[in-house]
């Protein structure tokens, strides 16, 4: 099980349900779940753990499969309608792991203009997924984090958001949450859960794949917005 068979089976859901693919997320990682125990039994990690006497724990190699990938999926249904509008994306953890010599002039300026800056302790980048930048001015005009759930990340997305706002070269720099709201912490705006509290409060927006239809406000909307709310950004 790779991103090439997530891909697949996105694009087999658009096949079928076309623009409302994108609220089938959950029953896709449902059937790449069960490929995924699959491939994990005949592996070596869970060979290695029978030897040891010890029960193979598929459901530890499926969270971070899952956790990974999936904003390697939401950057596949993104990025041509990206790219359309003039912009680019880059995968933050592409920005973390390579060393800055390593790092295009382009990319190397993104991490730049992205960076916050913690005064006697350094430069450090915010833990997000996703960055949408402008290729021509390197300027960052959003970021994304993408999770499953709201509690794998989201009050840390809030504090990121606090950070870029403090200084003059970040502040301008949009932060939302794309997410399957698997625990469905997002659908109802009365009475609000933790979660939903700080999407409205504390960030600039958060885009739901589900099949669920959630109660919708300036800060929570389907994913089917997302880039219509993009194109209105880059044109304000």
């Amino acid at each position: 099980m790779t991103i090439d068979d997530l891909i697949e089976l996105y694009e087999t859901k658009k096949k079928q349900y076309k623009n409302n693919a994108y609220r089938y997320i959950s029953e896709l990682l449902s059937e790449a779940k069960a490929k995924h125990r699959e491939d994990f039994v005949r592996s070596d990690t869970a060979r290695r753990a029978r030897e040891q006497g010890r029960i193979p724990d598929h459901e530890q190699s499926w969270r971070a499969f899952k956790g990974k990938n999936l904003e390697k999926l939401v950057v596949h249904i993104i990025q041509s309608e990206i790219e359309s509008l003039g912009l680019k994306i880059v995968r933050g953890e592409t920005l973390e792991r390579t060393r800055g010599e390593n790092l295009s002039k382009e990319l190397s300026q993104v991490k730049r203009n992205l960076s916050i800056d913690y005064g006697e302790f350094g430069l450090h980048l915010p833990d997000v997924d996703i960055i949408i930048y402008h290729p021509m001015s390197y300027k960052v005009i959003a970021i994304i984090s993408s999770k499953v759930t709201l509690r794998e990340r989201i009050a840390q997305t809030g504090y990121w958001k606090f950070k870029l706002l403090s200084d003059e070269v970040t502040k301008h720099i949009q932060v939302y949450f794309v997410t399957p709201d698997e625990d469905g912490t997002l659908t109802y705006k009365y009475p609000a859960k933790k979660g939903r509290a700080i999407v409205e409060a504390d960030i600039d927006g958060s885009y739901v794949m589900s099949e669920t239809q959630v109660e919708e406000s300036n800060k929570v909307k389907m994913f089917d917005k997302f880039i219509e709310d993009i194109k209105q950004l880059i044109n304000e």
